[in-house]
């Protein structure tokens, strides 16, 4: 395990892009609009609006 994080992933990602069984969605937080309350940058989805999820597999 790397003591950097990849620069890739935001920090409301499950998976990086392109896992298997993980699919983009929209951020929970901001609800896709990529702003908190009072116009400030969403955290976990760095202002995408969007971030990757555990869609299936097992």
């Amino acid at each position: 395990m790397s003591a950097y994080p990849d620069p890739d992933l935001k920090p409301g990602d499950e998976a990086e892009p392109g896992t298997p069984g993980a699919g983009e969605d929209l951020c929970e937080t901001c609800g896709g609009s990529g702003k908190l309350a009072g116009g400030k940058t969403c955290p976990e989805c760095e202002g995408s609006g969007r971030v990757m999820r555990g869609i299936g597999g097992g």
